[in-house]
């Protein structure tokens, strides 16, 4: 009876979010938690930036502007294919990258152009460091 006094106060003294844990139904598969690779910041800036790129390179009407769009979904093939929470935060990256520029470009002007020269740059950076750091 002392014990069972015992948990009922430890449980009491816990804060509210710390009692109510996300604990799978009886008979529910165990899913393993994903581990961030030490890499994911830079990718989630690689696919922020690749939204921006697709955004720009559309509204200046390159040739080359659904290669963009291709990039990323490589990306995500390749680095997130059976990870539904990391793949989410990618794509969530990709469209704030493009949601940021289409918010403030409307027309190809000569700062989307610079704008656009910039993060193809950065972008060519970010994947040159991640493959030379983390590639195999």
């Amino acid at each position: 009876m002392a014990t069972r006094s015992y948990l009922l106060l430890v449980f009491a003294a816990l804060p509210f979010g710390a009692q109510a844990q996300n604990v799978p139904p009886a008979g529910a598969p165990l899913v393993a938690a994903e581990k961030p690779a030490p890499y994911d910041a830079r990718l989630l800036r690689l696919s922020e930036i690749l939204g921006s790129v697709h955004y720009l390179r559309t509204l200046c009407k390159n040739t080359d502007a659904d290669s963009w769009r291709q990039s990323m979904q490589d990306l995500l093939d390749k680095e997130a294919k059976s990870e539904a929470e990391r793949r989410a935060r990618m794509t969530a990256a990709f469209n704030r990258g493009y949601r940021t520029f289409a918010s403030v470009y409307t027309a190809c002007t000569a700062p989307a152009v610079v704008a656009d020269e910039r993060y193809r740059a950065e972008g060519a950076t970010l994947a040159s460091e991640i493959t030379a750091r983390f590639g195999n």
